[in-house]
């Protein structure tokens, strides 16, 4: 059980009594849970028991796994499980780090036998300051996110993400985070020699010493051979065949030694270490009649036989031994290629004309098909967490991984931990490059499908996420690429000079091969994301130094072939995407657009035909519409219902809406009334309304008087020319000689507007001096609560034409017309990215 602040892990290793089959692949199972009850409450969720795990569950499962599994020792199969719960969280510590140092724990005190204890931590840079397990607090000012882990001498892992730093600072956060291992390694061995079980190094199997030398024998000219055939397909088919070859021979047929000496005087007796006691031998001529005479013959070899798992198990490991020695001794790798080469890199974009955006990218025999949907906020993805904290990702990226891209069959499923890992290291890559959701207020999912893989297919996915992203129009900062790196540790082996070698854009067969897969996404200079894990004892800084400065050379490589692609992206919204229009409007008038139990609301969305609008508390409004002219009759709708009116406002073109006896109901706006009072409709007396106005008449009237209420009066008179001389009517009701006298006009020297109410009902205003009546501008307002309404099944797209003239200079913004941080504007669709 570990502990940070309030933070508790506990972790328990348990293995199995009896070994399980021998393979290449330590059976080892990891699985990490975040029990809600740690931060005192349960599940959001129908379901209140925690289950399956989710999907941030899984990454730290990876984090976990990843340094563990490369200093378990060869030979050991013993099934081992390692849990891990978090029984306490305080909302500071993370328990992710901590659960990787809770697990090297307990798997150095257990009686596993691995090479040496493993420790955990996170790094964070806020300022020029980094700091060690960093709170929630600090990652929020941090630029840098790492977790690192290691032994007290060497780095196993490296999990990083960060907004564009250089590698120099980087490799300062990993000299950092080494140090704090180094610390906590120590501290763990003097642990373990208090209270550590003995090691089960009695139990290691491993396959006969001389099979290896037999193996090549067998197979080494032929390895030779088939290691230089280019594709992955014909070198896996021919690699498989001649494996199947040298099974046979050592399994079933038996092979006998090139060392292997003929001719001796040995007896078959003697070879088989059994003879008849009733058999002796005896001296010639000293035979007695009826004895039975052995004579000396020359041995014959004994076939060797050995178990089909050692062959397979040395086969393999033969095999990358002479892959090995073939990058390091001829300086070519199996491709072809120089250990700084990159493979041929071709990209297209625009391929899927019903999707927002698309891109298929090629680099060698790896390919991903990248797809971006747009969507409003109702596409974004809920994450449940131990926080009581409705957390919604704005951007998220799936990878898939079918069998049918390396040409296997399998079966289709649920997303395994590997596609979820290397979805978020394409996803957290990417996230850096876009822009905020002021300046595009879209929700963005982004799918990379392999459909071949020979090599880092996640990287690919940076690569065609990225142009998708520009393709359906998304403004990024700068384009993204990422690279995987590979390594050949001790190259003295074959004749090297002991110099670690680095290898470009690794395949699979050197991934498997090699000791290292360090995968680096970022642009010419910078980094975004990074990923290593280590498959002997560990680098150190220096090695990866050297292996950072050249995949920033690849990098360069790949976005100057990337900017080739053909077609190349749009950068222009989709037709059908769907448009997004934000504006803003007093916080007080929300409700005005719910209306009771979102009565209001939904009028608006069945009458216009928009998918969705969403009203914060804060004013903050966005109307979601599949055609411009939905979209422009909802926000006129909304606009005149929020509006702000402002005595001295002339409104023309106004609908009567009723008639009393005081006066006439005229229709400003929609939904927005007014009373019009019988002695302010014409310059002379007028005994009733009904006799010179009916329901349904239109007429220009002038705000006069907006009472505490919010009642608004109104006012014909005002804007009839002056009238000539002319007697004052004698007669006038008593009551509204009183009615009058209560409300008279206040025209003040106030900003004027003019609004056109045509037929259809739709209002148009016309300023004579710019100010925006509707909105106010409102900064730093928490949004408390959040008003979403989705337009139903049975919705029409029956709505008043709407006049398209576009109103007054307000608040509101378009997404035809969407602005950058770096001065960049995106004008009918079209933006210039970086």
């Amino acid at each position: 059980m570990v502990t940070d602040g309030e933070t508790i892990v506990y972790t328990s290793v348990c293995m199995d009594d009896v070994p399980s089959e021998p393979s290449d692949f330590f059976p080892l199972s990891v699985n990490y849970q975040e029990r809600f009850s740690a931060a005192g409450r349960t599940s959001g969720g129908f379901f209140k028991r925690e289950g399956r795990a989710k999907d941030h569950e899984v990454l730290i499962c990876r984090l976990i796994d990843r340094p563990l599994r490369p200093t378990m020792l060869k030979g050991f199969y013993h099934e081992t499980q390692i849990l891990s719960w978090v029984l306490s969280y305080d909302g500071l510590h993370f328990p992710d780090s901590l659960a990787v140092t809770a697990a090297g724990i307990a798997v150095a005190l257990s009686e596993v036998p691995t090479t040496k204890a493993i420790a955990g931590v996170r790094v964070g840079l806020v300022g020029d300051r980094f700091i060690v397990n960093p709170t929630t607090k600090d990652m929020e000012e941090s630029e840098l996110d790492l977790v690192l882990a290691g032994t007290e001498s060497a780095i196993l892992m490296i999990e990083g993400y960060c907004n564009f730093l250089p590698e120099e600072k980087l490799l300062e956060a990993v000299q950092v985070g080494q140090d704090a291992v180094r610390a906590i390694c120590n501290e763990v061995d003097a642990l373990v020699k208090k209270c550590g079980k003995p090691k089960m190094f009695d139990a290691i199997k491993l396959p006969p010493s001389e099979l290896y030398k037999h193996v090549e024998e067998i197979a080494g000219d032929e390895l030779v051979n088939v290691l230089q055939i280019r594709n992955k397909i014909p070198r896996r088919k021919a690699l498989t065949s001649l494996e199947e070859k040298v099974i046979s021979i050592l399994t079933e047929k038996g092979y006998v030694s090139k060392d292997a000496s003929f001719g001796t005087t040995e007896t078959v007796a003697d070879l088989l270490e059994e003879e008849d006691e009733d058999e002796e031998v005896v001296v010639d001529g000293e035979v007695d009649e009826g004895d039975v005479h052995i004579k000396p013959i020359s041995r014959k070899s004994s076939p060797l036989l050995f178990s089909e798992v050692d062959v397979k198990l040395v086969f393999k490991e033969v095999t990358s031994k002479f892959l090995r020695r073939r990058i390091v001794e001829g300086g070519k790798r199996s491709d072809g290629r120089d250990p700084d080469g990159i493979r041929p890199i071709n990209s297209r974009c625009g391929l899927l004309p019903r999707a927002h955006g698309s891109a298929l990218f090629t680099r060698g025999e790896t390919q991903s098909l990248a797809v971006v949907t747009l969507g409003d906020k109702q596409m974004a993805q809920r994450v449940d967490n131990l926080l009581d904290v409705d957390e919604f990702k704005r951007f998220y990226l799936q990878y898939s991984f079918p069998p049918s891209c390396v040409g296997e069959v399998g079966r289709i499923g649920a997303p395994s931990r590997r596609e979820i890992g290397h979805g978020m290291l394409a996803e957290r890559a990417l996230e850096p490059i876009l822009p905020s959701e002021d300046d595009f207020p879209y929700t963005i999912r982004v799918e990379s499908t392999i459909t071949e893989s020979n090599g880092s297919s996640s990287m690919a996915s940076v690569c065609g996420g990225c142009l998708a992203l520009q393709d359906a129009g998304v403004p990024l900062k700068c384009s993204i690429v990422g690279i995987a790196m590979g390594m050949v540790l001790d190259t003295e082996e074959f004749g090297g000079d002991g110099t670690p070698l680095i290898l470009s854009d690794i395949t699979g067969s050197e991934d498997a091969s090699g000791d290292m897969d360090f995968k680096v996404a970022g642009n010419e200079d910078r980094v975004t994301a990074f990923q290593m894990d280590i498959k002997v004892g560990g680098i150190t800084l220096p090695v990866m130094r050297r292996a950072l400065l050249q995949a920033r050379d690849g990098r360069k490589h790949i976005l100057a072939e990337m900017l080739k692609c053909s077609p190349p992206p749009s950068k222009r919204l989709s037709k059908y995407a769907p448009l997004i229009h934000i504006m803003k409007v007093r916080p007080e008038k929300v409700n005005m657009i719910i209306g009771s139990g979102g009565k209001k609301v939904r009028s608006i969305i069945e009458e216009t035909g928009v998918e969705a609008i969403d009203a914060d508390d804060d004013g903050i409004v966005k109307i979601t519409a599949k055609d411009l002219s939905s979209l422009e009759k909802s926000k006129s709708i909304i606009s005149n219902l929020t509006m702000v009116p402002t005595v001295g406002d002339i409104f023309r073109n106004c609908e009567i809406k009723s008639i009393a006896p005081y006066g006439v109901f005229v229709e400003i706006a929609p939904g927005r009334e007014g009373l019009c009072h019988i002695s302010e409709l014409t310059s002379s007396w007028l005994p009733k309304a009904e006799d010179a106005f009916k329901v349904g008449d239109r007429l220009d009237v002038k705000l006069i008087e907006v009472n505490e209420k919010g009642q608004l009066r109104l006012s014909r008179k005002a804007l009839l020319p002056e009238p000539t001389v002319e007697k004052p009517s004698a007669k006038q009701d008593e009551n509204d000689q009183k009615t009058l006298a209560s409300q008279k006009a206040t025209d003040k020297s106030n900003p004027r507007k003019t609004v056109i109410s045509p037929q259809d009902g739709v209002t148009e205003e016309k300023t004579e001096k710019l100010k925006d009546k509707t909105s106010d501008a409102v900064e730093d307002t928490p949004v408390s609560q959040k008003k979403v309404y989705k337009k139903l099944a049975s919705s029409t797209r029956d709505g008043p034409n709407v006049n398209k003239d576009r109103p007054k200079k307000s608040n509101n913004k378009v997404v035809t017309s969407v602005p950058t941080k770096d001065g960049n504007t995106l004008v009918n669709g079209e933006v210039k990215i970086g």
